[in-house]
């Protein structure tokens, strides 16, 4: 657990970091801004499939203009998890979740492989935005994990 808690810790960091550098860099690129409100939204389904509850309300690939609304996403994600990981004991990790995908197709993941695939995924897609950055001729942002793990 306690890896698990620091990995997430360090998710809610690198989430923060991507926004400050998408609005600092000021882009209208709404790829990029696409990619961060689906990372947003990614974890939020997740969360939803973890908690019971259904995420078919959710759409992940929605144009996105506001990077004040993903922040505050960001922001109750990261609430919602840390309370749902704080009730959470070691021995849960390996219950399975039964949930559907977005396309309804039925699928069973335990709780560890899920919290893994919320970790990768957005690590993942901050790296492709970090990329897009630069290529704009932006400042990529720091957002690996031993550079948190070292503040």
């Amino acid at each position: 657990m306690k890896t698990i808690k620091c990995m997430m810790d360090h998710l809610y960091w690198a989430d923060g970091r991507i926004l400050d550098a998408l609005e600092e860099s000021k882009t209208k690129n709404k790829d990029l801004l696409k990619l961060v409100r689906h990372v947003a939204i990614a974890e939020r389904v997740w969360l939803s499939r973890l908690q019971g509850k259904g995420s078919a309300q959710y759409s992940l690939w929605e144009e996105a203009e506001d990077l004040t609304a993903i922040r505050t996403m960001f922001e109750e994600n990261a609430e919602e998890y840390r309370v749902y990981i704080e009730g959470l004991e070691e021995s849960e990790l390996d219950e399975m979740i039964d949930y559907s995908n977005q396309s309804g197709v039925p699928f069973r993941t335990s709780v560890r492989d899920i919290l893994s695939q919320v970790l990768l995924h957005g690590q993942y897609h901050r790296g492709q935005i970090n990329r897009a950055l630069r290529t704009e001729s932006a400042e990529p942002v720091q957002v690996d994990y031993i550079t948190f793990a070292r503040l």
